[in-house]
């Protein structure tokens, strides 16, 4: 039946693609953080959605007449010589080849979504219309899953779908957290004008706070507590803040079950937690293999693949100073770097791992000088909001990923772009019209007048 609907709705969707390019650039990151394939089983299995799509967005793109100037700034060029990096760190690794161009190609693909955000977004209505494609992708999930975690009393463990890019549960939850400031800002920005809109993104929050408990991910948890102390410090209405966190709070300690607590508990015992050592430990083998190569790393998966592993193991204890208690390399099998700041060391090298902080830096303080300027005109006042929001995003990210191996992440890269599009092309557009406008209705300035010498 979801076939049938989806496959009937298709031919529609894929007109107004065509029509405009900022629609189906919506749908394109909406498939790639939905994975429709998962939700259908018979021919609407088959298509290649994402595909599909992203083809359709380069072709309007291409064919469009009135294109926006492109200003890819500082934020892509530092993404552009980081793409450039990960192809030479590719060429000269020693990961498993299949690997290797495997997570090469999901990059490049990253990367081509990054360009056109940077190409197609020209306005308030294309960005917002970005984030809503964003929030019925994995708001939805979250909304489902949430509200089955509560039918279930707390017993529902929420899990990722198999394949998807979010398929793991902890990198779910970090997706679930950097979610919630973007619901924020359409909350400010759209629950104004409508009832239904205020309360269903209020409530769709509650259930976002609910899925990333019910993920019982400490990294999930750890982004959460994080955005919180972050916000409310930022925050000009500390109280109602306050008062909303403890009413989450109280709500939640009903469907806390003991494993979760359990799970929680060794956040402060990380030390004589064996998940989190083993995770030390690849942290440390990434390391050593940036010592190695400090320049461009190992390439991708460079420690999960098996004579990397051991050649490695072998050389654990040169480095003393790298504790990691008893904990030593699995003699069974190679892990993941699970960092996204060692994965980022060891597979593109000491000077890898700089430049995608530059540009992660970068975004950090754009948004923060996007927000500062905005707030001084009530035409651009939306993009000051959003400007703060998408600085919590960044800082959720880099917090909750600090586990995680999810250094290359299609929301975050095209959130990168907003930024750099809002920055060097729409608020400099408004304010331009804005000068035009109050230039427009102001009294022009009579000329002097020159006496006349009576002669």
């Amino acid at each position: 039946m979801r076939d049938l609907i989806f496959l009937t709705l298709l031919p529609v969707i894929l007109y107004c693609m065509a029509k405009r390019p900022f629609i189906a650039l919506g749908m394109w990151i909406w498939t790639a953080l939905f994975f429709p394939n998962a939700w259908m089983y018979g021919l609407g299995n088959t298509i290649r959605y994402n595909l599909m799509f992203a083809g359709i967005t380069i072709f309007g793109y291409l064919v469009q007449k009135d294109k926006p100037p492109t200003r890819w700034g500082a934020i892509g060029t530092l993404v552009t010589i980081f793409f450039l990096w990960t192809c030479m760190s590719s060429l000269l690794g020693t990961g498993n080849p299949v690997d290797v161009m495997d997570r090469w190609t999901y990059l490049l693909k990253i990367v081509v979504l990054f360009y056109f955000v940077n190409l197609i977004v020209a306005k308030k209505l294309h960005v917002d219309f970005f984030l809503w494609s964003v929030v019925f992708s994995v708001g939805f999930f979250a909304a489902l899953e949430g509200l089955k975690f509560l039918g279930s009393g707390g017993g529902h463990k929420i899990e990722g779908l198999p394949g998807h890019v979010l398929g793991d549960r902890n990198e779910l939850s970090v997706a679930f957290v950097i979610l919630l400031p973007i619901c924020y800002y359409l909350l400010t920005e759209f629950g104004k004008r409508s009832h239904i809109i205020k309360w269903g993104m209020l409530g769709l929050m509650g259930l976002i706070v609910m899925s990333i408990i019910g993920t019982q991910s400490r990294g999930g948890m750890i982004a959460l507590t994080g955005l919180f102390i972050y916000m409310f410090i930022k925050s000009d209405r500390k109280i109602p803040l306050a008062i909303l966190a403890g009413v989450l709070i109280f709500v939640a300690s009903y469907f806390i079950s003991e494993e979760w607590a359990q799970r929680m508990d060794t956040i402060g015992n990380a030390g004589k937690d064996d998940s989190f050592m083993g995770r030390v430990v690849a942290w440390k083998l990434s390391f050593i293999v940036a010592v190695h190569n400090p320049i461009f790393g190992g390439g991708f998966k460079v420690i999960e693949y098996w004579p990397n592993w051991q050649a490695l193991s072998q050389e654990f204890d040169s480095f003393p100073f790298f504790y990691t208690g008893e904990a030593r390399p699995d003699p069974k099998g190679t892990h993941a770097a699970h960092s996204i700041y060692f994965q980022l060391l060891g597979e593109h090298g000491f000077a890898g791992l700089a430049i995608y902080l530059s540009f992660i830096v970068v975004a950090f303080r754009k948004a923060g000088n996007l927000s500062r300027r905005a707030r001084q005109h009530v035409e651009t006042a939306w993009m000051g909001t959003l400007g703060t929001m998408l600085q919590l995003c960044i800082y959720s990210f880099c917090l909750g990923a600090a586990a995680l191996s999810f250094a290359y992440f299609d929301l975050m890269f095209g959130l990168l772009a907003l930024i750099q599009v809002m920055d060097s092309r729409i608020l400099p557009a408004q304010l331009a019209a804005i000068e035009s406008a109050r230039a427009a209705v102001a009294p022009a300035t009579p000329a002097p007048v020159k006496a006349v010498r009576a002669r």
